[in-house]
């Protein structure tokens, strides 16, 4: 396929995670992806120094690290395991030689319904956080999810609310992840990421599509680029007035893609990005 439209293409990892480290390297080389959002877990498996060294000698560039966070906790000792993880991430982030470590923040403790409380103790793991991240060289992103996932995964449900932690600390330490598909349903996005932009809080912008309906836990239901209901050049449009001009993911979480060959699912990916952006 032609690599034209591809320059500021990244294929995150969670897209096709049934390929292997080598295997997605390969992929990303004979397509002419320069560009690749690595996750913590893949990485681990294969090897922190031999991943950096095999995408470093690929050329490629790695966009970001998924994922750090799951900062709410109330009890102490799991307080500071979440934060000791932390910083691990952001050490492994410098090690894969990107800027950018993905927050997601966390849900509500058991037993517990106070979002307020939640969303401080994000804040107060930030203020620890942030400076040795700027050490490192490393930003951190808070992702807002989708309402749905307030409960058990990210009490951060909106741009507003991640702006409203990230813009306590310096932006060189913590800005914001824009997804199209946490965010297309907010009418107030477009003025957030504005907001965002002028900022320099867009650390990194992703794309997945909405296809309904929902699979069962919800999760795995981000559909592939042209699928769904979001108009993907739209969101383009808001991020790149905001001033944005970084790598754009395409990250997906579903079952039916990591069904088939991935290489296959690589390709198809690479070439939705080419029809569905600018």
């Amino acid at each position: 396929m032609s690599t034209a439209g591809l320059e500021r293409f990244s294929i995150n990892q969670m897209t096709v995670k049934q390929l292997s480290m080598p295997e997605l390297v390969d992929g990303c080389a004979r397509l002419g992806i320069r560009n690749v959002g690595l996750w913590r877990e893949p990485v681990q498996t294969y090897g922190l120094e031999a991943t950096a060294k095999l995408v470093r000698d690929a050329g490629l560039t790695v966009t970001t690290l998924c994922r750090g966070g799951f900062f709410t906790a109330i009890d102490p000792r799991e307080r500071a395991e979440a934060l000791a993880d932390n910083s691990r991430a952001i050490d492994e982030a410098a090690a894969l030689g990107t800027d950018t470590l993905v927050l997601v923040s966390g849900g509500l403790p058991a037993g517990s319904k106070d979002l307020h409380g939640a969303r401080e103790r994000i804040a107060d793991a930030l203020s620890e956080l942030g400076p040795y991240a700027e050490r490192q060289g490393v930003r951190l992103a808070i992702e807002p999810l989708h309402p749905m996932y307030a409960s058990d995964r990210c009490v951060v449900s909106t741009l507003a609310q991640a702006l409203d932690l990230a813009e306590r600390f310096p932006a060189n330490q913590v800005g914001v992840t824009v997804d199209t598909y946490h965010i297309w349903w907010d009418d107030t996005a477009p003025a957030q990421i504005a907001r965002a932009g002028a900022g320099g809080r867009i650390h990194t912008f992703q794309l997945a599509d909405w296809t309904t309906p929902l699979p069962e836990g919800v999760l795995t239901g981000r559909g592939q680029i042209g699928d769904g209901s979001i108009d993907m050049r739209e969101w383009q449009g808001y991020v790149e007035a905001a001033g944005y001009t970084g790598a754009i993911e395409v990250e997906l979480f579903n079952d039916v893609l990591w069904a088939r060959d991935g290489q296959e699912v690589l390709a198809e990916t690479a070439e939705r990005f080419t029809a569905h952006t600018r």
